[in-house]
């Protein structure tokens, strides 16, 4: 079991599927560092020899990921609530930060909303 970053890639996948699972890491990024590497992406991770595996964790250390690049990011968004940053008052409120309307939609940030008064006083005065 290969393990980088600290994640344990999974064996059965391809290498270039199994580097997404390392935090900051996508299919592009997967496939610059593979070539940089000098491997191919369509070996297994079970397959992958030991020397390898030092290549992509070579390759990895120029690149930030998993626990120093959460802690950015965190810092980030804290900077600009700090500094009252129109950007960190909508982060603080849990809003839509880059220009999205809110009126309708946003229903992942906003969560459900329930209707007020929906039907009780139309059939309370029908009878």
């Amino acid at each position: 079991m290969a393990r980088l970053s600290g994640v344990n890639l999974p064996n059965e996948k391809r290498i270039e599927i199994g580097l997404m699972s390392i935090y900051g890491i996508g299919r592009s990024q997967s496939k610059a560092l593979l070539k940089e590497a000098g491997l191919d992406e369509n070996t297994k991770v079970k397959d992958m020899p030991e020397s390898d595996i030092k290549k992509i964790r070579d390759a990895l250390e120029k690149v930030t990921v998993e626990g120093d690049l959460r802690r950015e990011r965190t810092q980030n968004l804290k900077r600009l609530t700090d500094i009252g940053a129109y950007r960190g008052i909508r982060h603080t409120k849990k809003l839509p930060a880059h220009g999205q309307r809110t009126k309708t939609n946003a229903r992942t940030k906003r969560g459900k909303r329930v209707t007020v008064g929906s039907g009780k006083l139309k059939t309370a005065a029908k009878t």
